[in-house]
């Protein structure tokens, strides 16, 4: 295994990507970031945190929206505004840096924000892509979210739509598309658990 191995994943909603993350983390005993990535792009770039939550793994919204439009009575915008307004393109070059000095700190799992794609060309990088069959997805998000399977199902198709968009945005490339992974997973065939020792036995292939 690489001295250095930098685990992107990438996973569609409902597959439960994020824990199979979190469980390969553990088992190689290797650091995890998630929505660490955007504490430490907020504390980078002096945006708030909140507003990186906010456009987390959307795609960008244009020049435009970084624009704030005058209030009812004529008064330019204030500095806030400007910032609330920030176009996604910047927070989303922020989180690439961080993601870059975090995959330099050492051995870690990177979930989702493209991580793959920042770090092509590093050798020690080895990307993942979790997916599972619709129905189990819908599954999945019900219980977690107390949603009937309609409401679960519209929820996956939005969430999912968005990070393919976001995806596609910043890489040109087809976020479902496996030409872009090293592995892909079935993580309702194997179950989280299973998913994760899959992942761990694999990555000793990448030395």
């Amino acid at each position: 295994m690489a001295e250095n191995l930098v685990v992107c994943i990438a996973r569609q909603f409902g597959s439960g990507g994020r824990e199979v993350g979190q469980g390969l983390a553990e088992t190689l005993g290797i650091a995890f970031y998630d929505k660490e990535l955007l504490r430490a792009a907020a504390e980078k770039s002096g945006i708030l945190q909140e507003l990186f939550e906010k456009h987390d793994e959307k795609p960008t919204s244009g020049f435009m929206a970084a624009v704030p439009p005058m209030d009812g009575a004529g008064k330019a915008p204030s500095y806030a505004d400007y910032v609330s307004y920030l176009p996604n393109d910047r927070m989303q070059s922020v989180i690439a840096e961080v993601i870059r000095e975090t995959a330099a700190k050492g051995p870690c799992v990177i979930i989702g924000r493209c991580a793959d794609y920042v770090l092509r060309g590093n050798d020690a990088m080895v990307s993942v892509f979790v997916h599972a069959a619709l129905e189990a997805r819908i599954q999945r998000v019900a219980r977690k979210h107390n949603l009937d399977e309609d409401a679960a199902r519209s929820l996956i198709r939005k969430t999912d739509r968005s990070r393919a968009n976001y995806y596609a945005y910043y890489t040109d490339r087809d976020w479902a598309s496996v030409d872009n992974y090293h592995l892909a997973v079935d993580s309702a065939r194997l179950g989280i658990a299973g998913t994760v020792e899959l992942l761990a036995r694999s990555l000793e292939l990448f030395r």
